[in-house]
Formats: C-alpha cells, sequence, structure tokens
C-alpha cells in the first residue's frame, strides 16, 4: 500500500478536528462539572467555619507561596512535602476518630480496645462517606468540625512558623490568616476528595486518594480500563507494525548519497546570530543542574548542605527554599531546551534554502534580547512574588503564579508568547522560498505546525486565574505541559529530525516530508487526547477514566516508530564509515532511546488507571519526568547543537572529544540516577501506597527511612556525572567561540552546497 503526501494530510487534519472536538467538549464539562466550592462550611450548630472567600484565598496563598513546587495538590506538584490533598484527610480522619473516642468512651484513640477502634473507625466512614446534595451549603458534623480546626493550627505553625525537620522555612506563609486560608483550601480539596458526587456512587476525585481511614478505595473502573489498556496495546501494537510495514517509505540507506562536507557549507549572519542562543541556553542548563544537585541534597538534609549550616551558622533553606529552587530548576529545564530548539529552527533554514532575508540577523539579535529579558524578569520575579514583594494582583502578574510548569508571572509569559509569535515569523521568512514552492503538507510547512501547535497550546495557560476552581485550573494547565509533550514536542522532534536528513541529503524533500506526516499522524492521533489520563483524580468526571486509558496507552506507539526509525538512519549514515556528522546522529539517537524508555515504557507503567490510582505523585513520575524530559528533549537539543557547531567551525578546527564526555557522562549519570535510586525509590513508595495509605506513601516518616535515605545518597555518582557533564559542555562551548568562521558576507544560493539540492527537489 502507499499513502500519498495528500492522503496523509486529510487524515491528520480529520484527527486534529477530532481531538479539537473532544478536548472541546472536555474543556465545556470541566465547567460543569467541577467540584463547587460551597458559599459556607458550617458546623452543627450553623456557626460559619469556612467561606468561598476563604477557600479561593487560601488558593491564591498555596500559587503565591509557591506550595505547589513544594508539596502537591490532588496529587501534582512537588514531593518533597506532603500531598495537601492526602495528608489534610488523613489529619481530618484521625482528628475525628480522636473526637468520637473521646465523645463515646472518654479516652482518645490509640487507648481503645481493638472492638472500641472499629466501631469509631466505621463512624467516621459513615461520616465522610455521604453525597453532596448540591446546595451552596456544607454541613459539617461535630467532628468534622473540631478536626478542620486542628489542621488549621497544624498548618500555622508549620507554614507560617516554619518547620525546619520537614523542611519548611520560617514565613514561607507570611501570616497567620493566609496558612488558615490555605488550610481552608487544602482541607476543601479533602472534602471533594471523599464526597460523592450528587446521584453518584464516586466522590469528585474517583476515591482518590487512596485513604482506608476515609473509606476511599481504587473504583471497579481503575482495574477494569487497566486490563482493557494493556489487551488494548497488545492489539494496536499489532495492527500498527502492519500498518507502517505496509505503507511503503524510504528505507534508510547511504547509497549514492554525496553528504556535504561542514567546510562546503557557508555560514550566513543570521546562522551566527541564531549560534549565540547555544551559550544563553548553556547558562541556563549549568543553573538547572546545579540547582537539581541541591534539591536531591534537601531529601537527606532537609534545612542545610553538607552541614554547612553548623559551620557558618547560615541555613541553606531559608536563603533557597526548595519551593524557590524546584520552580527555578524547572523553568530553567524548559526554557534551556526552549531556547536551544528556537536557535536551531533560525540556522536551519538557510541550509535548506541559501536565502537570507533582509536584516534577519538583527531580528534573531532581537528576538535573543527578549528572551534574556524574559529569564531574568520571571526568574527574578518568582523570588520577589513568592517573597511578598508585590502587592495586590501583582504576584501573580509580575511574580509567581506558582503553577507546575507555569510559575512565571503572566506578563513573563506573555512575553514568552510574544516570543514564539516572533520566532514563526522569522521562520516563515527563512523559510519562504521552500514555502512559495510546495504544499500546504510540505517539510518547511511542517516545521512551522509544529512551532505553531507550541505557541497555541501556550494560550491555554492564559485561560484560568488564581481565583479558578482548582479542577479547572488543572484541567488548563494540563493542555499546556502534557500536550506540548505529547504532541507538540513529539511532533517537532520528527519534524527537525526530519529537516535535519534533509539538510544533509540523506533523504529526499519529498521523501522526508512523507516519513514526517505519517510519524505525526502517529502523535497526533494518541498524544493530544492522551492528556485525558491527568484528569482522573483532579475532580473531573470519571468518563476521563476510559478515553484516557485507551489513548494514554497508544502513546507508546509513535514512540516505538520514532526510535526504530532513529536507529534505521544512524546505522545507514555509518555504514560507510564517511559521514561526517556521527556525532550530532549519536544525541539525536540517544533521543529516540530515552524517548521510548522514559515517555514509553515508564509512562506507559504509570499512566495505567490501577497503579495511577496508588503511585500518582511518587518517585515513580520523578524517573519517567526526567528521562523523558532531559533523556528525548534535552538530548535532541543537545544533538541540534552539536551539528550547528559542526557546520560554524573549520574542519581542521573541530574538535569533538569534549561534546562526546559530556554525551557519556550524560548517558551515563542519567541511567544511574534514574535506575539505581529513583525508580526504586518509588516502588517503595509504590508498595507503601498499596499497603498503608497514599499518605503514609508521601509522608516525612517514608523520606525519613534507612532505606530510603541510602537509595537517596545512591544518586550521588549519577547527579555528579550529569553536573560535570554539563560543566564540560559549557566550557567546550567558551572555546568553541573563538574558532567560528566568519559569516558569508553576500548569501547566495550558489554557496550552500545543501541549498542546491533541495531546491531543486520538485
Amino acid at each position: 500500500m502507499e499513502l500519498t503526501r495528500e492522503t496523509i494530510a486529510k487524515v491528520i487534519v480529520a484527527a486534529f478536528l477530532l481531538n479539537l472536538t473532544v478536548m472541546g467538549a472536555g474543556a465545556w464539562f470541566a465547567y460543569q462539572e467541577a467540584p463547587p466550592i460551597p458559599d459556607e462550611v458550617v458546623g452543627p450548630d450553623g456557626e460559619t467555619i469556612a467561606t468561598a472567600e476563604t477557600v479561593q484565598d487560601g488558593k491564591a496563598a498555596f500559587q503565591q507561596y509557591g506550595l505547589m513546587n513544594h508539596g502537591s495538590i490532588l496529587g501534582n506538584g512537588a514531593y518533597y512535602g506532603e500531598d495537601y490533598t492526602a495528608e489534610t484527610l488523613e489529619l481530618k480522619t484521625e482528628h475525628m476518630r480522636d473526637y468520637y473516642a473521646q465523645e463515646a468512651y472518654g479516652s482518645g484513640y490509640d487507648t481503645l480496645s481493638s472492638a472500641e477502634r472499629a466501631a469509631v473507625d466505621q463512624t467516621v466512614r459513615d461520616d465522610l462517606d455521604s453525597a453532596h446534595d448540591g446546595s451552596d451549603t456544607v454541613r459539617y458534623s461535630a467532628a468534622e468540625g473540631y478536626a478542620h480546626e486542628q489542621v488549621r493550627e497544624t498548618y500555622v505553625e508549620r507554614y507560617h512558623e516554619g518547620d525546619h525537620d520537614r523542611g519548611v522555612p520560617v514565613g514561607m506563609i507570611d501570616s497567620t490568616e493566609e496558612a488558615e486560608e490555605f488550610a481552608d483550601f487544602a482541607l476543601w480539596t479533602a472534602w471533594f476528595s471523599h464526597t460523592d458526587r450528587p446521584d453518584g456512587d464516586n466522590s469528585y476525585t474517583n476515591e482518590w486518594p487512596y485513604s482506608p481511614g476515609a473509606g476511599n478505595d481504587a473504583t471497579g473502573a481503575a482495574m477494569t480500563w487497566s486490563v482493557i489498556a494493556m489487551v488494548l496495546l497488545v492489539g494496536a501494537a499489532g495492527a500498527a507494525i502492519l500498518l507502517y510495514k505496509s505503507v511503503k517509505l524510504p528505507e534508510p540507506s547511504a547509497e549514492g548519497i554525496a553528504v556535504p562536507e561542514p567546510g562546503d557549507v557557508s555560514v550566513f549572519p543570521s546562522q551566527r546570530a541564531a549560534l549565540r542562543f547555544v551559550p544563553i541556553a548553556a547558562g541556563l542548563f549549568l543553573a538547572q543542574v546545579l540547582l537539581g544537585g541541591l534539591l536531591a541534597h534537601f531529601y537527606i538534609e532537609r534545612a542545610g548542605f553538607f552541614g554547612i549550616e553548623e559551620l557558618f551558622g547560615v541555613h541553606v533553606l531559608q536563603l533557597l527554599p526548595f519551593s524557590i529552587a524546584k520552580t527555578w530548576h524547572i523553568d530553567l529545564g524548559i526554557l534551556w531546551i526552549a531556547s536551544t530548539w528556537l536557535g536551531a529552527g533560525l540556522f536551519l533554514p538557510p541550509l535548506l534554502t541559501g536565502h537570507e532575508p533582509k536584516r534577519q540577523s538583527t531580528y534573531v539579535n532581537v528576538l535573543l534580547g527578549a528572551l534574556v529579558t524574559v529569564v531574568v524578569g520571571g526568574m527574578g520575579g518568582i523570588w520577589l512574588g513568592a517573597n511578598g514583594y508585590f502587592d495586590g494582583q501583582l504576584w501573580w502578574l509580575l511574580g509567581n503564579e506558582g503553577l507546575e510548569y507555569l510559575e512565571v508571572g503572566k506578563v513573563w509569559q506573555g512575553g514568552l508568547l510574544v516570543g514564539f509569535v516572533l520566532w514563526a515569523v522569522l521562520a516563515i521568512r527563512g523559510l519562504k522560498p521552500l514555502l512559495d514552492r510546495e504544499p500546504v503538507y510540505g517539510l518547511a510547512h511542517m516545521i512551522l505546525y509544529a512551532g505553531g501547535s507550541i505557541t497555541l497550546l501556550f494560550v491555554a495557560g492564559f485561560m484560568f486565574t488564581p481565583s479558578t476552581n482548582m479542577a479547572v485550573t488543572e484541567f488548563w494547565r494540563w493542555w499546556v505541559v502534557h500536550m506540548w509533550v505529547e504532541g507538540a514536542f513529539e511532533f517537532f522532534i520528527v519534524a527537525i529530525i526530519g529537516l535535519t536528513l534533509v539538510s544533509m541529503n540523506l533523504l529526499t524533500r519529498r521523501s522526508a516530508e512523507k516519513a514526517v506526516m505519517l510519524q505525526a499522524l502517529l502523535v497526533m492521533g494518541t498524544g493530544v487526547i492522551g492528556v485525558s489520563h491527568h484528569y482522573w483524580w483532579i475532580g473531573m468526571p470519571d468518563y476521563w477514566v476510559p478515553i484516557g486509558s485507551v489513548f494514554s496507552t497508544l502513546e507508546l506507539l509513535p514512540l516505538i516508530f520514532i526510535l526504530y526509525e532513529a536507529i534505521g538512519q544512524y546505522r545507514a549514515m555509518t555504514e560507510s564509515g564517511g559521514f561526517p556528522y556521527k556525532l550530532p546522529f549519536m544525541f539525536i539517537v540517544a533521543s529516540g532511546v530515552w524517548n521510548f524508555v522514559g515517555a514509553g515504557v515508564l509512562g506507559f507503567f504509570i499512566n495505567l488507571p490501577l497503579i495511577n490510582y496508588y503511585e500518582h505523585g511518587t518517585y515513580l513520575t520523578v524517573g519517567h519526568a526526567h528521562a523523558a524530559m532531559f533523556g528525548a528533549f534535552g538530548f535532541l537539543a543537545l544533538g541540534m547543537v552539536a551539528y550547528m557547531l559542526q557546520l560554524s567551525i573549520d574542519p581542521e578546527r573541530w574538535d569533538g572529544s569534549w561534546l562526546r564526555a559530556s554525551f557519556w557522562l550524560w548517558n551515563v549519570g542519567l541511567a544511574l540516577m534514574v535506575f539505581v535510586s529513583v525508580l526504586p525509590v518509588g516502588f517503595l513508595q509504590l508498595e507503601v501506597a498499596f499497603t498503608e495509605s497514599y499518605a503514609a506513601a508521601r509522608s516525612l516518616a517514608f523520606y525519613e527511612g534507612s532505606l530510603v535515605q541510602t537509595l537517596f545518597w545512591a544518586r550521588l555518582p549519577g547527579d555528579t556525572m550529569l553536573i560535570l557533564g554539563t560543566v564540560i559542555y559549557f566550557a567546550d562551548l567558551i572555546r568553541k567561540r573563538f574558532v567560528l568562521r566568519s559569516s558569508a558576507a553576500d548569501p547566495s544560493v550558489d554557496d550552500m552546497a545543501v541549498a542546491e539540492g533541495i531546491i531543486d527537489d520538485d
């Protein structure tokens, strides 16, 4: 069977419209089905305990003070602190037990006999396992009212007064009132986690978190759809392989290929300007891995760093709390990868077109300047906002919006959005000769579609404010976070690899277009709706369980084919032994391998509903995230850097030994970190969540266990190798800065050994 580019393009459009319909309907239902914020919560005597205003103000405090990057809410966020939903539910249950024990037996719960405890336990479960009546007022029992006040006191003591044993700095939340409001917000999420929907059998979170004392346990749907997902994967994999093999696509081959030598390719002014993105990104990368080392050590010394607080009387925790360090670590990771891709996207067009638009290099420098402004402003705003230097609404506009992966203030997010648009304009200018000659499904158009989808999905981050219901906020946040990764970024990966192969004359443009489009179809058909596996436990309706199970399972398939293609291409290119770009393609193949391992294998495992119910927000997710983010997207970015540098340096002065050393340090270091430390901790957490409760798996007692602490120390070799590899990489860029070739003064297609073949490829 031979599919034309036109046919694949039509199917991609159909898949896009299906995705748009499903997710658009899901957005409408998100507002309709979100857990209600009651006008007031009252006790048995009618006294007001909490109000909608205190809950919403508590959500604002949660965001402003960066608590999502200290602990998590509804399982989403950082894993250093407790999950606030699970912990407040656990504390609420414990205090209610004490209340009923005193009321019935005049003694503390811990002193009761087993029969008496069983009676109290049942009373508490009966109290909590009720359905919402749909009214605007929530009525607490006396025991619930008592428990609510006790949790408030705990949160004031911990998050306002500080608790260094838990890694909480003094004054993390600025005032007692705000700490109480944060408790109201966390307790609201606990309330809808144990309260059934009106006329429903399950709570708003589908009985998450697992809490036997509160009566929360996995639903039958979680088990059923986990089994269906595994069966579906086997069947879909067979069908996909059959389709993939039956479609006639060009096999990678080195026969008859004339790969342009680096010295044969001219470097134009806009490409030299695009190269300036690389050292900026490398600086961000170095800062990120250093912060990562600090974050890993915080799990061992919660208030110190190798004992320096005792030697010098300096508490690192007070100077740089975990929450701010984690915020910077995440944002810098996104920024250095995105910056590198922006630079690569502006470096490659002249290779394909031999075209240098007027003043293109000036505009590239403007984009770089805008990027630096946003980075400095955003990172500084995070610290200022979290430390209370912005009044009124400025804290989330200029400071710290406080949502994981979307931490920077809205103004800085707007700056990033403008930067994406400006990049698209510059890419269009650079690719114009190809855009004018090829159809709308051509390779140059694919690059713009991939970049445009990144921009479009980022707009979802502007669909909420601090006063938006948390369940709706999470719905939109995952549009940005997950659809970037599983949709736009994967699309960009296959497009950029295709573009690179064409720029090396290893594939004709038409052949690359067909291969990229088929890969994009697989990504588009699974990854976008696959975002719904994030909606199972955050207060969205239970129909996301079957939808998320199906599409999350299928996300593994395109990653298998991407890896297959990458390895096949690398083998073909290295067969003759004369291929000059082996080092860049080592990175690209590593990207495919880690994409399959991190996003594919580990992602599939933790996305099964029944597994996800217990592991959601544990170190298993940490392993998946690091292997997928750095392993897949980071290595692709670094491969593009190696390619750009090799083209920009005289062949006789090119030295790839330092980059090769960094490559192996990064790969071995990442493997050690993930498989020796992070995943074992995650499996231990999963066992505790299975046998005890989710709150126990996220507790300080778990993290301070001797075996877990040993595994935390086991991160040191891997982390050290990652840091050392980045230091060598950064140093290598500095020394290579002095051996770059001069750019061509008068760009012409005749100067481009690559472009001559591309433009003529009709």
